[in-house]
């Protein structure tokens, strides 16, 4: 039935001027115009707008901002990143699909997206807020060809392609704090969670959690993160003055998977240098004094710089010098903190 409401959405979204009969439907799909009308009332529960007329037929007036895998894969072009879409209304977590996916061999770019997470998780075994039908909660099943010196490049990749996908659909311009949180206006928007599986020195897959805070109101996240946390739809309205409903979450996660596509391959191809370069580009950590806590140690310094292996290099007041791979770190300016 899937199926069936995939070829009618398409075939009616060819003709949005003009009218599809029932017949012409029943035809291309060989069904019965019963099946057809009743595919076409599925479409108009999920939100579709599709007018109906009994002599001429159905006509596509309005699609809405809904996530299922074939508003997503129209037009999306990529080889393996989102070939194999896995999408629900509701579940505990998608990182944790996609792990079942994942050592059940599923193919390298599985997706897996959620309307609505009970369990959603962050970095650091952190929780994390997800909304029904106001953000974007994915996750990405990958099977690297890299050894785990490299691994660190793949969550930077990630967060580079987001913020390309940002600027390509909404013209925003965001900016990265090491190693992967995006920010606004010193807000975090999206959050990116890399978990592994590892035998020996070897890879078998690496789950990408990718969340984001997309049409939130400021008032609809919990009080103890309003300070720090924004929405796309929040800083649309406050520094360009658009709404968030003209676009559509289908189209970034299209323009994510894309770009996704691509710093995937370079990584696969040995170009982590470049992914770093480009990195630094929209970096909002380097030359700013950083508070890093790891485990029951704390200290402050001045972010310098990110090595070819994603570890950012940090000069603190005596003059050491430290290599960060992991630990949380705190940009002076940004997510509260003065």
């Amino acid at each position: 039935m899937v199926k069936v409401k995939e070829v009618i959405l398409k075939k009616l979204k060819e003709s949005t001027q003009n009218y599809v009969s029932g017949e012409e439907l029943s035809n291309i799909l060989g069904v019965s115009r019963t099946a057809v009308w009743k595919c076409i009332n599925e479409l108009k529960k999920e939100g579709y707008v599709i007018d109906s007329s009994s002599k001429k037929g159905y006509k596509l007036c309005y699609v809405p901002d809904i996530i299922n895998s074939w508003e997503i894969k129209e037009g999306l072009g990529t080889r393996i990143i989102g070939q194999n879409i896995h999408c629900f209304s509701e579940i505990d977590s998608t990182n944790n699909y996609a792990k079942t996916l994942a050592q059940k061999g599923c193919d390298d770019g599985t997706v897996v997206l959620a309307e609505h997470q009970t369990q959603g998780r962050g970095r650091l075994g952190r929780s994390w807020d997800s909304m029904g039908g106001k953000g974007i909660w994915m996750s990405i099943v990958l099977r690297p060809a890299v050894g785990l010196e490299d691994v660190q490049i793949i969550t930077l990749a990630a967060a580079v392609a987001v913020v390309l996908a940002f600027k390509k659909v909404m013209g925003i311009d965001a900016g990265i704090k090491w190693p992967n949180d995006i920010v606004l206006d010193g807000k975090k928007v999206c959050g990116i969670l890399t978990e592994m599986s590892m035998e020996m020195e070897r890879i078998n897959f690496l789950i990408l959690g990718i969340g984001i805070n997309f049409s939130h109101e400021e008032s609809e996240f919990p009080e103890e993160i309003r300070d720090r946390a924004t929405s796309l739809g929040i800083y649309l309205k406050e520094k360009k003055g658009m709404d968030i409903s003209r676009f559509k979450r289908s189209h970034l996660i299209r323009a994510i998977l894309s770009e996704l596509e691509e710093v995937y391959d370079m990584i696969n191809e040995g170009k982590a240098g470049v992914i770093v370069e480009e990195w630094k580009k929209y970096s909002v950590t380097l030359g700013k004094e950083v508070v890093i806590k790891y485990r029951e140690e704390q200290y402050t310094g001045i972010a310098q710089d990110v090595d070819q292996s994603g570890r950012l290099i940090v000069k603190q007041d005596d003059g050491t010098v430290r290599e960060i791979l992991s630990g949380e770190v705190s940009v002076r300016g940004l997510l509260g903190y003065t």
